[in-house]
């Protein structure tokens, strides 16, 4: 179990730099952390920088309850209607309360949650059609049954458990996909820069805009290398030289009744090398930010795909998340696989294959 600590975030001086250049927006109907509506007055259009780019500033908020792929009880829907968002998040009330499998330690419990409520969407895949994501390639089948192979057994060492739960990175896109707590965001923006502080595992990302190169090939990175540009009022993001270790799709981990996951399959193998992942955020009012992805990787799905997870104005202030690699989690899980192969002989042995 990640181990979490909440206080004031301590801004990166990067990003405490940039704050200052942040104009007051107009007020509007915000989120709050719990994710109840606040009324106020004044409705904000098409806003601008004082340089005249136009604004993403201020906190942000995707949370929400809306798989990563759709149900297969609303195949062929693109929408739910008002009963129908309220009858899904009445079966996911308390899913983290839920009585556990003999063995099963679990992980947090609904107070820890900070999920939200479902969307009109069905899913957040908007294409493929059908709301699912795209087969895996056999290359990256191999790989997902590999990994998984892995997560059945005890582990052998930290190198046996993935990238998020050793707080390192959910990579992209994981960063920018709603989950279960802390998927909330500060955008601060600066002439020719765009910061994304996510709060989250602590990724900064700083992109510029001034229509520099992409690094080299022959450097990769945890999030990528990220550059962006205007598109008239949509700020276009593209992101490659990911370093192939991001191994997972990470979602909401809350299982339906009928043991259907909640955020879709979970065994993407995001992140790979080949991947170019396009971004796109447009303000579309007070209080929303029009946010989707387009993933192209031809080494793990078959084809494209492209998901949509609308930001909500924040009305809160980020906390910090103070997860580091062996804080509690990882000695912990392995001193406990260590006392059970003394107390029984393990079934499967043997490290990462």
């Amino acid at each position: 179990m990640r181990q979490k600590y909440l206080s004031s975030v301590g801004v990166l001086a990067v990003v405490t730099a940039i704050v200052a250049l942040i104009p007051e927006l107009a007020a509007g109907q915000v989120q709050t952390r719990a994710g109840k509506p606040v009324a106020a007055a004044g409705k904000l259009t098409a806003p601008r920088t004082p340089w005249g780019d136009p604004d993403l500033q201020g906190n942000w908020t995707n949370a929400t309850t809306t798989p990563l792929e759709r149900p297969s009880e609303v195949a062929g829907k693109l929408t739910l209607t008002v009963e129908e968002r309220a009858a899904r998040d009445a079966a996911l009330e308390g899913a983290q309360d839920r009585p556990l499998p003999p063995g099963d330690t679990g992980a947090y419990n609904s107070f820890w949650g900070e999920a939200g409520k479902s969307s009109a969407q069905t899913s957040l895949i908007v294409d493929p059609p059908d709301g699912k994501l795209p087969a895996l390639t056999p290359e990256a089948q191999k790989r997902a049954d590999a990994i998984e192979a892995v997560r059945r057994r005890l582990p052998a060492s930290w190198m046996d458990v993935n990238a998020y739960d050793r707080c390192i990175s959910r990579g992209l896109p994981g960063a920018m996909m709603p989950g279960f707590y802390n998927h909330n965001y500060s955008i601060l923006q600066a002439p020719g820069y765009v910061v994304i502080l996510v709060e989250m595992i602590h990724d900064a990302r700083i992109i510029p805009l001034d229509g520099r190169p992409h690094l080299g090939p022959g450097l990769k990175q945890w999030m990528g290398h990220s550059r962006g540009r205007w598109e008239g009022d949509t700020l276009v993001v593209e992101t490659t030289n990911f370093n192939d270790k991001i191994d997972e799709v990470t979602g909401n981990a809350m299982r339906l009744p009928d043991g259907e996951p909640s955020g879709g399959r979970y065994h993407g193998v995001f992140g790979t090398a080949d991947t170019t992942l396009i971004e796109r955020f447009t303000r579309v009012g007070a209080n929303t930010i029009d946010y989707r992805f387009t993933m192209t990787a031809p080494k793990t799905f078959v084809k494209p795909w492209t998901a949509a997870a609308p930001m909500t104005k924040l009305d809160a202030p980020l906390f910090e998340y103070a997860c580091h690699e062996g804080n509690r989690a990882i000695p912990n899980m392995l001193s406990g696989a260590r006392a059970l192969e003394q107390a029984a002989p393990p079934r499967v042995t043997g490290g990462r294959q």
